[in-house]
């Protein structure tokens, strides 16, 4: 007797146990900078904390619809129709405890026993596990140099078992941005096959250098049918502990999302639901101006590895992560990760948990002093293990 077969082959997420080392190490009274963790450093707005304190004080503190509330679905519509032209009814859109709960569902509501799902590499590292739970199979498609997935690259992997394939944009963990043009090639092959997408779009807010953030919802129609686009307030809004996620799609899928989750979570949070309720219709301008911190970090944070001998770094056009190359350190990136913790006291994460030896991500969602003190760090640590060979 024992554990489930699914329990034991599922992988504990490689960023929240560096980011719980991390914290340890903090804990334990080391100077310890965390460049590992995937959230915002950024308080969320006041007026976001308010609506929550005033739903408190008014006795929001009940049981809410298990899909969410009408008025959050109301207003999740009308994000989707103002920003991604995409309409959708009430029916169509279901409110969860953070938009990995969201994927989550949408994997275990479509994925059967041994159906693939198709993960372009690399890959957020949550997909994978995911589709292990619901008993499939994950499919990794590698990418271009660029990090992009290519349509040639898609078409190889699908089969006649794909069920489903994942599409992150912007992604983590790379930072790269599909391009109109790119999903529409992407989405001729995936309408051809007539299978399921799962759009991944929580970061779709934070893009730079004029770059636009597009739903494949929207730019292939005949997908929208076969496509559910997940979202949150986490990212954007500075709300990740708060716990609210979104997605919309066919009606079918929705309503399998919600009674899965009406049998195990009942509903998302009711205050965080009034919370998020605010960061969807209130003002904006709080949205712009961590972006607009966020891009002078990530320009800074760029500069300073493409600098560093041995290190090779592109520069991501949305997110708040720099997915660098570093095999010419000649050390594999969990090895690597291990020593610039223990010996740097920086904390980052390797990219083998993304499906990519070779590179290590970095989140520049730190103040601008702990960015530079990092830098220093790791530019003085990079030096010594190339001296030492």
């Amino acid at each position: 007797m024992g554990i489930s077969r699914r329990a034991a082959s599922v992988q504990p997420s490689v960023t929240l146990a560096i980011s719980a080392k991390a914290k340890q190490m903090k804990a334990e009274g080391r100077n310890v900078i965390s460049l590992s963790a995937g959230e915002p450093d950024f308080d969320t707005p006041e007026h976001i904390k308010e609506a929550a304190v005033r739903a408190l004080k008014e006795g929001f503190t009940k049981y809410t619809p298990a899909t969410g509330t009408p008025e959050l679905k109301k207003a999740i519509c009308e994000k989707f129709a103002r920003d991604n032209g995409l309409e959708y009814t009430p029916s169509q859109v279901i409110v969860n405890c953070g938009a990995k709960h969201t994927i989550y569902l949408a994997i275990q509501a479509l994925v059967e026993e041994g159906d693939e799902v198709v993960v372009p590499v690399p890959y957020w590292v949550s997909y994978p596990e995911q589709v292990r739970l619901a008993g499939g199979r994950p499919v990794f498609a590698p990418s271009g140099n660029d990090l992009k997935l290519k349509p040639e690259a898609l078409r190889e992997v699908l089969s006649p078992r794909t069920k489903a394939v994942i599409v992150n944009s912007p992604c983590n963990p790379s930072g790269v941005v599909y391009t109109k043009e790119e999903l529409e090639a992407l989405g001729e092959v995936l309408a051809e096959a007539r299978v399921w997408v799962i759009s991944d779009e929580i970061y779709e807010k934070l893009v730079y250098d004029g770059q636009e953030h597009f739903s494949i919802a929207s730019v292939v129609p005949e997908l929208k049918e076969r496509t559910v686009v997940v979202n949150g307030v986490s990212k954007a809004y500075a709300m990740t502990g708060w716990r609210i996620g979104y997605a919309a799609g066919p009606e079918e899928v929705i309503s399998a999302m919600g009674k899965i989750q009406s049998q195990e979570t009942s509903n998302p949070n009711s205050i965080a639901q009034a919370a998020a309720l605010a960061a969807l219709t209130g003002p904006q301008e709080c949205v712009g101006e961590m972006v607009r911190a966020f891009d002078e970090r990530r320009r800074y944070v760029v500069g300073r590895l493409q600098a560093m001998p041995g290190v090779s770094c592109g520069v991501p056009k949305g997110a708040f992560y720099v997915f660098p190359d570093v095999s010419g350190l000649g050390r594999d990136s969990v090895a690597l990760c291990s020593w610039i913790l223990e010996e740097l006291e920086v904390a980052c994460v390797p990219g083998a948990g993304f499906g990519m030896e070779g590179r290590i991500r970095i989140s520049y969602a730190a103040g601008m002093e702990a960015l530079k003190e990092a830098m220093d760090r790791l530019e003085e640590g990079f030096r010594k293990v190339r001296e030492e060979g």
